[in-house]
């Protein structure tokens, strides 16, 4: 909120009293010092030097970049971020383009003419491996009927790889493909209903969406392509997609906790894969302000005999609300009916690193429990190797503990399953564990159902929980595959 304050005091920020310049690379270079720092996002140069104290990263994330291109750095660590909202007031110009050839120039022309025409449908491959595997579509249709099939050419496909959204005539389909994602967006020739059905052959990767007409009409084409139609990138490459979500019940959890449930729109297909999270984007104070959350389950299921059918309606989150957070009490004051943006899912967990677990193992911090609830239903549920699987949940108080008694009864129902509470704040009379996360605390707790079981131990929580977890793991020797560390 500071920020945003003095963003908005009137203050030259940016340094070049209002006129925006063409920055050289040379020129860029020379503005590398915490009194002096540019930095170059996707082709803008900002003069972060007012931005410094305010960074939650700290000064030392930001020098990382300057004086350079710091696009690709940007990207590992926060793509999310609206940076041109954040940082519109600190615009000192444009980097200034590079001199090309000629026949390169007529060249580039003659294909952008082809795009915008429709005649090339541009598909995007950052290497050849990814190549070989790229998907294609076609589209066919009857009197009532447009079907678009996509050849994904890949096994195992399922609906929580399948994104689709159709509104407005706009129809966007993302598949993912490891950490590649096939994306369709056409704007449509015509109106459809926005109820639409999505038909998966899992074992030869096809997927079909099946689209309602309004009317009878013969359609001579799909549509429009749009600008991301028909391309194949690395996910992080990406921008972030997002719908409109509605608010449609808010349930206390702790003192401080709540239990949000937004609803997704009729015209949205969207199953989010276990371990995966998504941003939550909402305007305040006029600043565009974006933050990941992880989605849970409405409740922890205590029956693991057969998969549990998931509420693929709606989408589920616990979130803290903190008495200076900005965000969270932004959320807090949301009332039903009320909309949100949520974003496509991103993260590298994959269910795979479960599969064939002997013993699981989740640490959890807080709020950092919220990945660890499908993971631990995905493995009891259909994770037939696991022998057992534990949840050490650190908290400050026993007030703190989320779903306590969920957990609790699970443990009880479940002979594989084991929770301990760690509380690093307990009240008078406390007989469970107390302390910090530590090699010697979690030396007590991890033992291997046998000698050379496989384990897979996740962990999350706040920055410093999960970077002293990850550290406490490889003193206790566990090997890199071995930890999962959730990042979000």
């Amino acid at each position: 909120m500071d920020w945003i304050r003095l963003t908005k005091s009137g203050k030259d920020l940016a340094g070049v009293k209002g006129r925006l310049v063409e920055v050289t690379e040379e020129e860029l270079a020379k503005h590398s010092s915490k009194e002096d720092c540019w930095i170059c996002i996707r082709g803008f140069v900002y003069n972060v030097t007012p931005y410094m104290e305010y960074h939650p990263g700290g000064e030392e994330e930001l020098m990382k970049a300057a004086g350079t291109d710091g696009t690709d750095l940007f990207d590992q660590v926060h793509r999310w971020v609206n940076y041109e909202s954040m940082l519109k007031e600190c615009l000192v110009g444009r980097m200034a383009l590079k001199p090309v050839s000629v026949s390169k120039e007529i060249s580039s022309i003659s294909e952008e003419k082809k795009r915008l025409n429709g005649l090339l449908l541009e598909k995007k491959v950052l290497d050849a491996s990814a190549k070989d595997s790229t998907p294609s579509y076609d589209w066919f249709q009857t009197d009532s009927l447009i079907t678009i099939v996509i050849y994904t050419k890949q096994k195992d496909m399922n609906a929580e790889l399948v994104i689709v959204d159709c509104e407005d005539k706009r129809l966007r389909g993302e598949i993912i493909l490891n950490d590649y994602s096939y994306v369709l967006e056409v704007d449509l020739d015509h109106a459809v209903e926005e109820d639409f059905l999505i038909k998966i052959a899992e074992k030869i990767g096809k997927v079909e969406i099946n689209l309602k007409k309004k009317d009878n009409n013969h359609w001579k084409t799909l549509g429009q392509p749009l600008e991301s139609h028909n391309t194949f990138v690395k996910r992080k490459s990406r921008d972030l997609f997002y719908r409109k979500c509605k608010l449609v019940s808010k349930t206390e959890v702790t003192h401080d906790t709540k239990l949000f449930c937004f609803k997704l729109p009729e015209s949205t297909h969207f199953h989010i894969p276990t371990g995966q999270h998504v941003y939550l984007k909402h305007i305040i104070a006029g600043t565009e302000v974006v933050k990941p959350y992880t989605p849970l389950l409405p409740f922890l299921p205590l029956d693991f005999e057969e998969p549990s059918c998931h509420d693929s309606a709606n989408i589920y989150l616990m979130i803290k609300i903190y008495p200076s957070g900005l965000f969270t009490q932004a959320l807090d004051r949301l009332q039903i009916g009320d909309c949100i943006s949520i974003s496509n899912p991103e993260g590298n967990f994959r269910k795979s690193q479960v599969e064939a677990v002997e013993d699981l193992v989740l640490l959890a911090a807080g709020t950092g429990f919220t990945p660890m609830v499908k993971v631990l239903s995905f493995a009891l549920t259909e994770v037939v190797s696991l022998r057992t699987a534990k949840l050490i949940f650190f908290n400050k108080t026993e007030d703190d503990i989320l779903w306590r008694n969920q957990l609790e009864q699970l443990a009880l129902k479940d002979e594989r399953f084991e929770v301990q509470f760690v509380l690093s704040e307990p009240a008078r009379g406390w007989a469970g564990q107390q302390g910090r996360i530590s090699s010697s605390l979690l030396s007590g707790f991890l033992k291997r159902s046998r000698k050379d079981s496989k384990v897979l131990v996740c962990i999350c929580g706040p920055a410093p929980f999960t970077e002293q977890g990850v550290q406490c793991l490889k003193d206790l020797g566990y090997s890199q595959e071995e930890m999962h560390a959730f990042t979000a």
